[in-house]
């Protein structure tokens, strides 16, 4: 089977969806492995690299796509709104797509994938199970954004992150306050304690209070009735107005105390909740930074403009988007680890098989046979999910549930 690896064309793309030491073990399983002319080049991975690894470079994009019996990409259509309807035309019947398709925000893409016959899975609803760790790729991802999002704000702030006891004076550390803490969160804590700062977090899920602490940060408690802030996948619920409401009220005033606030707070397929309001922002000090990690969403702050910086009051905010492909090198390698074990988990000497007992695939597959088949996004689309006798979900198997928080900061910071 031939394994195809398009060249991204979401604006700013620059990640890859397989380095080339992703051909070796998938060569293995009989795959042979495709990639576009200059798909790893603006990660830094030269065509070279690939065909060294015995990849076959291909130059026609129309070439590759029809050739493929599987297809593997970063950014499918729904998660590359405009550039990815192209692709929709260059997709067959009978293919396999892997990628990001943000099927939760954007389901009539799903649906338009379903009608070229193309079996269709989403990583993004990779269950959050034991054995689904390593396939894991919003893990992986907001791993690379916690860490990037502390360089911003370190190069944002007009301070320095650590103490420092010089013959000019001692200049006191700089106050960091991440807010949310999943994986971004926790690689947010980690890295900033690593440059110096004095580091606080807070999460409307007390259970990670240990996390936190065992970081070397202090966990701010609020004192709110947080049994519904996870769903039963480890992702975060969609609060009430007077839940959030209460919860500002409680952290302004470590929010007014703080140099850098990171927020983090997002849930699948809606808009982010609003942490930050532009009476909590006028508080803070001039010089302070805010990076809101939710920016794609809408933002955690009242004032956030994706994919721009804005000043208020002196306090620098800032709402950058697709903030893993900042770091594309080193994003593109964790992606590829974790596509690559997803389509082994698929496939059985070389060909894919679904199994309808798995759980991984049954919660990742979106299209089947043209139709679409998950329920979360029939639902959403307003329609009914297949008939028991044809795609109906087994028994709940009785596995380890593991929430974002975890597993993956120590096991991304091992690779």
């Amino acid at each position: 089977m031939i394994v195809a690896v398009p060249r991204e064309t979401y604006p700013g793309e620059r990640r890859v969806a397989l380095i080339p030491a992703s051909i070796t073990p998938l060569a293995k399983t009989a795959f042979e492995v495709w990639i576009e002319s200059g798909a790893g080049e603006a990660a830094g991975i030269p065509d070279r690299l690939y065909a060294d690894k015995g990849g076959r470079i291909v130059a026609d994009r129309r070439e590759l796509f029809s050739s493929a019996d599987v297809i593997l990409q970063v950014r499918a259509a729904g998660a590359n709104p405009q550039a990815g309807r192209h692709d929709l035309e260059l997709l067959e019947q009978d293919q396999v797509l892997i990628a990001m398709c943000d099927p939760l925000g954007e389901p009539g893409a799903c649906r338009e994938t379903a009608r070229r016959g193309t079996t269709l899975f989403s990583l993004e609803l990779m269950p959050r199970i034991t054995r689904a760790q390593s396939m894991d790729v919003l893990s992986s991802m907001a791993t690379v954004a916690g860490y990037r999002a502390v360089l911003l704000a370190a190069d944002a702030l007009p301070k320095m992150f650590p103490m420092m006891m010089t013959a000019a004076g001692t200049i006191s550390p700089a106050k960091v306050f991440i807010m949310g803490v999943g994986v971004a969160g926790l690689q947010a804590i980690a890295t900033a304690r690593r440059l110096g700062a004095v580091v606080s977090a807070n999460d409307i899920r007390p259970a990670v209070k240990e996390q936190v602490e065992s970081l070397g940060a202090k966990f701010v408690q609020l004192e709110l009735d947080t049994a519904a802030a996870e769903d039963k996948g480890g992702y975060a619920r969609e609060m009430d107005e007077q839940f959030l409401n209460r919860q500002r009220e409680l952290i302004s005033i470590t929010v007014a105390e703080s140099d850098v606030v990171i927020t983090t707070a997002a849930v699948p397929g809606k808009k982010a909740p609003t942490l930050l309001t532009a009476e909590m922002v006028s508080g803070m000090s001039p010089g302070a930074v805010i990076v809101d990690l939710a920016a794609e969403r809408g933002g955690n702050c009242e004032l956030t403009r994706p994919g721009r910086t804005v000043v208020e009051n002196g306090v620098t905010i800032l709402g950058p988007l697709n903030v893993p492909s900042d770091i594309p090198y080193h994003a593109s390698q964790m992606f590829a680890k974790n596509i690559t074990t997803f389509l082994l988990h698929l496939a059985k000497q070389g060909r894919i098989e679904l199994d309808p007992d798995d759980e991984i695939r049954r919660e990742t597959l979106i299209a089947l046979g043209g139709r679409v088949v998950n329920p979360r996004v029939c639902e959403l689309l307003g329609i009914e999910p297949p008939a028991a006798a044809d795609d109906s979900p087994p028994a709940e198997v009785e596995e380890e549930k593991t929430s974002d928080d975890e597993y993956p900061l120590a096991k991304e910071n091992d690779k």
